[in-house]
């Protein structure tokens, strides 16, 4: 059981970066125009996916983590 959840886990953490880099991208948007539709909103909503998955992963793992992450 413990090995699943590891796994579980490092795949919660794949998808963490991939959306990690969906945030850069969207950021890096932001910045070349400011007339970028959207890009901010989207980031907001990476945001708050990022912070689910991450608190997803430590509590697989096991770890504590407070809410202000």
């Amino acid at each position: 059981m413990n090995q699943e959840l590891e796994e579980l886990a490092a795949a919660i953490d794949a998808i963490n970066e991939r959306v990690s880099d969906l945030m850069y991208e969207a950021l890096r948007s932001q910045t070349r125009s400011q007339d970028a539709p959207g890009a901010k909103e989207l980031e907001r909503q990476l945001a708050k996916v990022r912070r689910a998955l991450t608190k997803a992963e430590s509590t697989l793992r096991g770890v504590e983590t407070s809410d202000n992450d």
